[in-house]
């Protein structure tokens, strides 16, 4: 009599990716870009008191001043995988959301109330005309995205061309108003938006042009992996809080250390 034997395979880990997982990786991942900026670049390097010429001289010359640009350098990339991930985000409370008005109002609210630590912890300064925070970047996103909703109501290939020219108005509003991550941020929300129900491409195309920001299409598995479930959602406003006051305390510690 044969016996037959089976092979007993252990199944395969799959990691389930819920919204708070996804928001607690951005958080930290801008933590180590803010660090990298705030604390390295303008507290330890005084980036801020070199012209281009001089910092590069002084980099030559001084191997300590090297190893902190290198370390800034990875920081700052560490930071590059939240830029699809928040993109990511967006798009997915925008789809959920009961109310897209109570959405980009709170948006704008918490990108006015961190303008001033973003300028301290980017720039050294308590206003920057130079650059404006990632938030506002995500408010003309939400109103891109709802732009793109009320045109595709409308049939006919001359709205969808409107649909092109909300994108890039989007994206020339961004240029103008200086917003951080501004071009990159549009195009992925976009990408993620329109290709919604094709899961594959959508992330295939969004995390290529992330590559923008270099590590940006690392955190394509984890968007892969995202389960649909919101997670964590009883107190959203400690993710909103985390931003300003992330800022706000680096920033401060930057600015010290420049001293």
């Amino acid at each position: 009599m044969r016996n037959d034997t089976t092979t007993s395979r252990k199944p395969r880990r799959v990691i389930l990716v819920t919204g708070t997982k996804l928001k607690i990786y951005a958080c930290i991942s801008m933590l180590f870009y803010t660090i990298g900026v705030a604390i390295v670049q303008n507290g330890l390097i005084h980036v801020n008191q070199y012209s281009t010429e001089e910092l590069s001289q002084a980099l030559s010359e001084d191997s300590h001043l090297m190893v902190l640009s290198g370390w800034a350098s990875v920081l700052q990339l560490i930071g590059g995988l939240a830029v699809p991930v928040f993109a990511f985000l967006l798009v997915e409370g925008f789809v959920h959301t009961s109310s897209v008005k109570n959405y980009l109002l709170r948006l704008l609210a918490f990108a006015v109330l961190s303008e001033i630590p973003y300028d301290l912890a980017m720039s050294g300064v308590l206003w920057d005309t130079g650059s404006q925070n990632t938030l506002f970047t995500l408010a003309v996103c939400l109103v891109m995205l709802y732009s793109l909703r009320l045109l595709e109501q409308r049939p006919g290939v001359g709205w969808k061309l409107f649909q092109v020219m909300v994108v890039l108005a989007a994206a020339v509003w961004c240029n103008l108003l200086q917003l951080s991550c501004g071009l990159c941020m549009v195009l992925v929300c976009a990408i993620f938006y329109k290709l919604y129900d094709r899961k594959g491409v959508r992330l295939l195309l969004g995390c290529a042009v992330s590559i923008m920001y270099v590590t940006g299409p690392f955190s394509g598995y984890l968007l892969w992996n995202y389960c649909g479930d919101r997670g964590w959602d009883k107190n959203k406003y400690i993710f909103y809080i985390f931003y300003p006051l992330h800022l706000l305390v680096l920033g401060v510690i930057g600015c010290l250390l420049a001293r």
